[in-house]
């Protein structure tokens, strides 16, 4: 399909991190760009500001005039998660326009670049933003669409002045709604791939499946790099295309020598023929140096020096929630995280700990879905209980119907630590009778609503 084609790009779900990348490259490219979402974010006044148009009230007199009576020239973009109700969606259905899932159009777009895909149940958005920024920071002209706003550039699109094959693109590629099929990346990274989405799996042998799929869709003269502690699960013995490990003191390409500096991170990398050392990472966590030797790798492969590296990585600064320092004071320490898995809640608070050994880690979680919460109950309680204390909220629904029988009182039964269940509505007056040191507020729903008045409670409380 030929986008050119289309004069206008409607968004069904326009405020989701993956379809305002989408958007805002539409919109830098010329399109008329317009659609709706459930409610304002800070995100969708951003774009709003960036001159695109966006209703929060599901009618039809909200979408564009031209939008209703020119499908022809109307390119409408979807996403799964829109409910089958939504009044807009059934429009475009019983009049049929042209309706693309998000993960297609990002296949279409990609398709035209050298492509950077990396995917991981964990790690994804941390580490592309990593190589998008390696390159960025280093002078490449590349384009770039991210799962996360990318706090060096406060987005989650890097735009570039050129386009074609040699032109490079970085995409975080999701593996949710096995949406990283429409990709057929140059240069592949793979994190992770434990189990999760398993509402759309099933379990975890389908999900590999899928990871496998994906690696598959490589180019024949394209790379993988992988991490090691995966590579023999995902990668056959016949597998054509050049394929490389990495990871924390082990793999072709590791870091070692890794130690703690200021709160912040400083190691090696190494592989057969670079040996860079004393790397200062921008961002803390164990979890942060694996995904910073994937980076690396890939952007030696695409002809950084070790200078630019050096640079780039020192400069790096993160993606918002993850690992975000809110509040960083002598008595006390806020951090905020997306982690909304055990495994990534594992790496977190042990990163965490690392950190602040001789401190109190309290951590606030707020459970993500009632099928994960349900498929994890024991994952979830043995990584939360690394926290010296956890408050535990209500699960957030998302895209989900409840679960009879699922609640936050599974989770919480099973953690070993000390322990407070209770609302988000009910959570500040809890914490104004707590004693703190370290807070991290932990998840992937709507608990970045709570960060800001958090901040101010712990502000007021030490006088931070």
């Amino acid at each position: 399909m030929n986008l050119t084609q289309y004069h206008s790009v409607y968004f069904i779900g326009i405020g989701g991190i993956g379809m305002s990348a989408l958007a805002r490259w539409f919109n830098q490219n010329g399109f008329a760009v317009s659609g709706y979402d459930r409610t304002p974010t800070a995100l969708t006044n951003q774009l709003i500001t960036e001159g695109i148009d966006i209703h929060f009230v599901d009618d039809l007199d909200s979408i564009p005039e031209k939008i209703r009576t020119d499908k022809e020239d109307v390119l409408v973009v979807i996403t799964p998660a829109i409910p089958k109700s939504h009044k807009g969606l059934n429009f475009f259905n019983t009049n049929n326009y042209k309706l693309h899932k998000r993960s297609e159009v990002l296949g279409m777009i990609s398709a035209n670049f050298y492509l950077v895909a990396v995917a991981g149940t964990h790690g994804k958005t941390t580490t592309s933003s990593m190589v998008a920024h390696l390159l960025k920071h280093s002078g490449r002209d590349i384009t770039a669409f991210l799962g996360g706003i990318a706090t060096n550039y406060s987005s989650n699109f890097i735009a570039s002045k050129v386009e074609g094959k040699t032109a490079i693109a970085v995409v975080e590629a999701d593996e949710f709604d096995r949406s990283f099929l429409t990709l057929h990346p140059d240069v592949a990274i793979v994190t992770s791939a434990d189990a999760d989405h398993l509402d759309i799996y099933g379990d975890k042998k389908h999900l590999e499946n899928s990871f496998k799929d994906f690696i598959n869709q490589i180019k024949q003269d394209g790379k993988l790099f992988i991490n090691e502690k995966i590579a023999k699960d995902l990668v056959t013995e016949n597998y054509k295309q050049s394929v490389h490990t990495y990871g924390l003191s082990r793999g072709q390409f590791f870091a070692s020598n890794i130690t703690m500096n200021n709160g912040f991170f400083e190691f090696n990398y190494n592989d057969k023929q670079h040996n860079i050392e004393k790397l200062e990472l921008g961002v803390p966590g164990f979890h942060n140096v694996e995904n910073a030797t994937a980076a690396i790798a890939v952007a030696l492969e695409l002809g950084l020096s070790v200078e630019e590296i050096r640079k780039g990585i020192k400069s790096y600064k993160g993606v918002k929630r993850r690992f975000e320092y809110i509040l960083k004071a002598e008595h006390i320490v806020l951090v905020d995280d997306y982690a909304h898995h055990p495994v990534e809640i594992e790496s977190f608070l042990k990163s965490l700990k690392a950190l602040y050994p001789d401190k109190k880690v309290t951590a606030i979680f707020q459970p993500h879905l009632f099928s994960r919460t349900r498929d994890f109950v024991d994952g979830f309680a043995e990584s939360l209980s690394l926290a010296d204390e956890v408050i535990l909220l209500d699960i957030y629904p998302a895209r989900e119907e409840p679960i009879e029988g699922v609640t936050s009182q599974l989770v919480f039964d099973k953690i070993e630590t000390a322990k407070v269940l209770t609302s988000k509505e009910e959570l500040l007056d809890k914490m104004t009778v707590m004693d703190f040191e370290i807070v991290a507020t932990i998840g992937a729903g709507d608990i970045d609503k709570l960060v800001a008045p958090i901040k101010k409670l712990l502000t007021d409380k030490y006088d931070a």
